[in-house]
């Protein structure tokens, strides 16, 4: 496995461009609907994930389970490899809209506002930052309506 293989514990890292888009609220007692947000780049989530799962495994230790609203990815398998471990995915109808909800091992867990792929820019930014200030207790509708004019 190279260091472009998505499998790779590494990921595609070594390839400009490809670092997840996120930002987390600070490490504290949990506000709001989510503890940041990402922007992926597509809607293939086994594509998009083992980059995302390798810098939040700072924050949760080793990643065992991420779950998202039914229909909102393209295809996802149920499982897939990061480095050594595998990760069950699962789709779940009550799972907010715009969200994924990655589980640790230890039971700690993050839930990221999920910013559309094909959102301008500005508004992403806007979003995220929103999505990660502490204190923000916007819903997902709310943060992905912040800047739109």
């Amino acid at each position: 496995m190279t260091a472009a293989d998505p499998r790779s514990p590494l990921g595609r890292r070594g390839i400009p461009g490809h670092a997840p888009r996120l930002r987390l609220k600070p490490r504290a007692l949990p506000t709001g609907f989510v503890d940041g947000a990402w922007w992926p780049r597509s809607t293939d989530l086994a594509t998009e994930l083992p980059d995302l799962l390798v810098i939040l495994s700072a924050r949760l230790g080793q990643v065992s389970y991420v779950t998202y609203q039914t229909g909102e990815w393209a295809s996802p398998p149920e499982r897939f490899i990061v480095g050594d471990r595998v990760i069950r995915l699962a789709a779940h109808r009550r799972q907010p809209r715009n969200t994924v909800e990655i589980l640790g091992v230890g039971g700690t867990s993050v839930v990221l506002l999920v910013v559309p792929p094909g959102a301008a820019p500005d508004q992403a930014h806007s979003a995220m930052m929103a999505a990660a200030t502490p204190g923000n207790a916007s819903t997902t509708t709310g943060l992905l309506t912040v800047g739109r004019h």
